[in-house]
């Protein structure tokens, strides 16, 4: 059994948790407030509060965590946190992870950010997989497809922990 770690678990993160539930792994939910820790909890995942633009927040929950998933690519925010949240966030995170029991990362590469934004987030999850010799999966499968985006994300969690 391996754990993973949704960071922005809101509807569709919801549906992952309870997917990768059915595959026999536990689930570690993050929301940037209260307000979704009870639908979360709901969904059979471990519901913390984490803000991806605050980085402090989510380090202390890799511990125990064999896959993270960031699933951001329809993310919410100012312009600045957008950005950072593809850029220097998600590197600086990608390198954390090198120090940690995570064996890799699953990022979501398609939704309502800027596509040059979610290309650039994409290169570098790809740059560190190499790097760093990490498992990675960037999953480009349509948000709008909410059934076939789970089973997508869900089949990438697993590849990872395949590896």
């Amino acid at each position: 059994m391996a754990r993973a770690l949704i960071i922005g678990c809101g509807c569709r993160g919801q549906s992952l948790a309870r997917a990768l539930q059915e595959d026999g792994h536990q689930v570690r939910g993050t929301a940037r407030t209260g307000n979704r820790l009870a639908q979360i909890e709901a969904a059979g995942a471990e519901a913390v509060i984490a803000d991806p633009y605050r980085l402090a927040t989510v380090t202390p929950l890799l511990e125990g965590v064999s896959v993270v998933v960031w699933p951001l690519g329809s993310a919410a925010g100012t312009p600045d946190d957008i950005d950072a949240v593809h850029t220097t966030r998600l590197q600086t995170l990608l390198t954390k992870l090198v120090d940690s029991g995570v064996r890799g990362l699953v990022y979501e590469a398609t939704g309502t950010v800027r596509g040059d934004l979610l290309r650039k987030g994409a290169a570098e999850v790809k740059k560190a997989g190499e790097w760093f010799r990490m498992p990675v999966e960037v999953v480009e499968h349509d948000p709008g497809d909410h059934d076939g985006w789970t089973e997508a994300m869900r089949a990438a969690v697993n590849r990872i922990l395949d590896a």
